[in-house]
């Protein structure tokens, strides 16, 4: 997808995204980062700043209610993305509404992008997750957002935590490397992982999905665990994560939370900060 300023157009062809994921028998849609704004850029100017802040929405307003009432039309679970309005500076959130219009959870991004124009946001401050109800049954769903997927430590958190899938809603050009990160994510954390991303211009597109499951439980050979891998064009790409076969893996493997040694890891959650990573505009 891409997006644009334009808070009602973006309501429009979301809306019409989320009909078309319906019609391929989706359980969740997903939207790329900040859709209500379409991951417009946030000018340095301290005026274009406060422009591009007031575009910020807060969970009542019609927006989010649109979509609520959407979930609920469609049977169909939304992981809507918006800038949200917050004391102090806006977040870069995502809310997942369940197929009830509920809103089960909202998480702020994290790791934002501060050497950029999210130095105008507020960072999220933890990692949630919550069971999603599906007509396929219960699923636990964490959720990160873009530059979070570049930290191991976003998306073993939420594994932590009890997340079998990681929603991810993205908005950068991703290269190879961060491909390669994110099917990374999904290895060692024994998760599915899904992230949807801006197609061209505005991005590249390559939206994808991979499994958990790396190794055949038979033949203990290692699989491609690429579900679906979107070109740079706009479009509704459908994962189908196979919940049994993910459980099982988890129930059997060495990976994820099986053989971790906490007691080592102390530096993980140090503020300090050495040479050559500093840098002026970072926030701890």
């Amino acid at each position: 997808m891409t997006g644009s300023l334009d808070q009602h157009a973006n309501r429009v062809k979301g809306e019409a995204f989320c009909r078309r994921a319906q019609e391929m028998r989706a359980d969740i849609a997903v939207f790329p980062e900040m859709w209500n704004i379409g991951y417009s850029k946030c000018d340095a100017d301290p005026a274009a700043r406060r422009d591009w802040q007031a575009q910020a929405i807060g969970r009542d307003d019609d927006f989010v209610s649109y979509f609520r009432g959407l979930a609920v039309e469609l049977n169909m679970a939304i992981a809507l993305t918006y800038l949200e309005r917050w004391r102090g500076a806006p977040r870069n959130s995502v809310s997942l509404i369940d197929r009830r219009g509920e809103l089960l959870m909202t998480y702020a991004k994290v790791h934002t992008c501060d050497f950029d124009m999210e130095a105008a946001c507020t960072p999220g401050d933890d990692f949630y997750v919550c069971t999603l109800d599906t007509e396929q049954g219960p699923v636990q769903i964490g959720t990160m957002v873009c530059f979070d997927r570049e930290f191991p430590e976003s998306a073993r958190i939420l594994m932590l935590k009890g997340a079998e899938i990681i929603l991810t809603p993205n908005a950068c050009t991703l290269d190879d490397g961060r491909i390669g990160q994110f099917r990374a994510r999904a290895f060692e954390n024994m998760a599915g992982v899904a992230m949807a991303n801006y197609a061209s211009p505005q991005y590249n597109g390559r939206s994808c999905a991979f499994d958990a499951v790396s190794f055949d439980q038979v033949t203990g050979e290692t699989r491609d665990t690429l579900i679906i891998e979107a070109g740079e064009d706009e479009g509704v790409y459908l994962a189908d994560f196979d919940m049994d076969k993910i459980r099982a893996y988890r129930a059997r493997e060495s990976w994820g939370d099986a053989f971790r040694k906490p007691r080592a890891y102390g530096p993980l959650t140090s503020l300090g900060v050495r040479p050559p990573f500093v840098r002026k505009s970072a926030r701890r």
